[in-house]
């Protein structure tokens, strides 16, 4: 299993999901989304079932009623190295 960089900026929206724990993705998560109105999980390979779970965590237990999935988009790219497919997912996490 390949190791991701976090590539997060103090502004943004964007959470990366990385190569660890689910339940530790989702209080990260959590934390980010307690002082923004909504956040955009991203993740590529084979993290994409971990930003789902963590998706599911968040707003089925964690904030239930509280919070949504706004969106779900899916998307696959061509690696100019090897030719390799890549999947890529983005979830959009609403508070309501």
């Amino acid at each position: 299993m390949e190791l991701q960089e976090v590539k997060r900026s103090a502004d943004d929206h964007n959470y990366f999901i990385k190569d660890e724990s689910v339940m530790t993705s989702a209080l990260e998560v959590l934390t980010e989304l307690s002082s923004k109105k909504y956040l955009i999980l991203l993740a590529k390979g084979d993290l994409i079932p971990n930003a789902v779970a963590v998706a599911n965590i968040v707003t089925e237990n964690m904030l239930k009623g509280n919070s949504s999935i706004k969106d779900i988009k899916l998307d696959s790219i061509i690696s100019d190295e090897d030719g390799q497919m890549i999947s890529n997912i983005q979830i959009i996490l609403v508070k309501n």
